[in-house]
C-alpha cells in the first residue's frame, strides 16, 4: 500500500504549507484512473497533536479504503499561526477545505468517511455541518469529542503562570520534538465561547456516527459522548453507535488496538447496511 506525502500552499495564509499524506488501497488513483469519484477518508488530529500520533497513523494504514491525515496550520510539518480558540477553529476549518480541494482536483477523491480526535473531532463535525461536502460524507466517528467546552481544567493547571505573568507556556513534545505555546486567559475565553450545540440541528441527516470515548479521561468528561450520543441517536436516514472503553484515557495509551478494531468493524457492518442505534456490540457477552 503506498504511501503519498504531499505540501500544498495554503490559500488562505500567505507562506503557510499544509503537509500530509494519502495511504492509496488503489494505485491507479490518480489523474489518469478512471472518471469515477473515489471514495477517501480524512483522519483530524488534536490540539498539539500531528498526523501521526497516537493511533493516528496505524488506522489510516488498517482502513479498507484510502485515507488523507494532514497537520493542521502551525501543528508539526504544517507552518502557520496556531490559535487556541475560535480563531483557531476557522483557520482548522480552512485547512480541511483547501486539502479538500486538493484530493478532489489532483485524484478525483470524495470524502466518504471522516474520523476525528479531541479537537479535530469538533473540527471534523463542523466542517460536516457547514460545507458543501460535508453533506455527503457517509459515515463520522468521533473521538474523544468534547461537547461541553466550559467544563475543563485549563484554569486549574496553568493559574501560576496566569497569576505571576498573565501568560502560560504550554508545553509539549510534538513527533519527538519539545513545542511551546503561550496561552493566556483570554484565549481560554474564547476556546470556551466554540459552539458545539450545532450537532443536533445541522449535523447531516444521512451521516453514521461512531463515538469512542475512554472511561478514565480527565480532559474530557465521558459523559461528553452520552451527550452526543443523544444529539445523533434515533433519526430516520442514520444511525449512531457508542463505545467506552475501559481504563483508557483521553489519548487511549495502551488502547490503541480496541480504537483502531472498532472503527474497522464499525465500518466493516456499516457497508453492510447492519448499523442499529445503540452500544457497539450490543448483545455480545465481554470477556471478564
Amino acid at each position: 500500500m503506498p504511501s503519498i506525502k504531499f505540501q500544498i500552499p495554503h490559500p488562505n495564509e500567505e507562506g503557510c504549507v499544509l503537509t500530509g499524506i494519502i495511504e492509496q488501497q488503489n494505485t491507479t488513483i490518480g489523474k489518469e484512473a478512471d472518471a469515477h469519484v473515489k471514495p477517501i477518508a480524512l483522519i483530524f488530529h488534536g490540539a498539539m497533536g500531528h498526523k501521526d500520533y497516537l493511533f493516528l497513523k496505524k488506522l489510516a494504514q488498517s482502513l479498507p479504503i484510502d485515507s488523507c491525515r494532514f497537520d493542521f496550520r502551525g501543528n508539526h510539518e504544517s507552518n502557520g499561526i496556531w490559535y487556541m480558540g475560535e480563531k483557531g477553529f476557522v483557520n482548522d476549518l480552512q485547512d480541511i477545505d483547501a486539502v479538500v480541494t486538493y484530493l478532489k482536483a489532483q485524484y478525483g477523491y470524495r470524502v466518504d468517511l471522516a474520523i476525528g480526535h479531541s479537537r479535530g473531532s469538533i473540527v471534523g463535525m463542523r466542517w460536516l455541518a457547514t460545507a458543501p461536502e460535508g453533506q455527503d460524507v457517509s459515515g463520522y466517528v468521533n473521538v474523544s469529542g468534547r461537547y461541553r467546552m466550559k467544563l475543563h481544567t485549563y484554569y486549574d493547571r496553568w493559574r501560576e503562570g496566569f497569576e505571576k505573568k498573565g501568560i502560560f507556556h504550554w508545553k509539549v513534545r510534538v513527533a519527538g520534538k519539545e513545542v511551546v505555546r503561550e496561552v493566556r486567559p483570554a484565549d481560554i475565553r474564547d476556546f470556551e465561547e466554540v459552539d458545539t450545540s450545532f450537532v443536533w440541528t445541522k449535523f447531516p441527516k444521512k451521516t453514521d456516527v461512531l463515538t469512542i470515548h475512554g472511561l478514565d479521561d480527565l480532559v474530557v468528561q465521558p459523559f461528553d459522548a452520552m451527550i452526543y450520543a443523544r444529539a445523533f441517536s434515533n433519526k430516520p436516514t442514520a444511525t449512531h453507535t457508542l463505545h467506552y472503553v475501559e481504563g483508557a484515557d483521553h489519548n487511549f495509551i495502551g488502547h490503541y488496538g480496541e480504537v483502531v478494531d472498532t472503527i474497522l468493524g464499525w465500518w466493516d457492518q456499516k457497508t453492510k447496511g447492519k448499523l442499529k442505534d445503540g452500544v457497539w456490540l450490543a448483545g455480545v457477552k465481554p470477556k471478564l
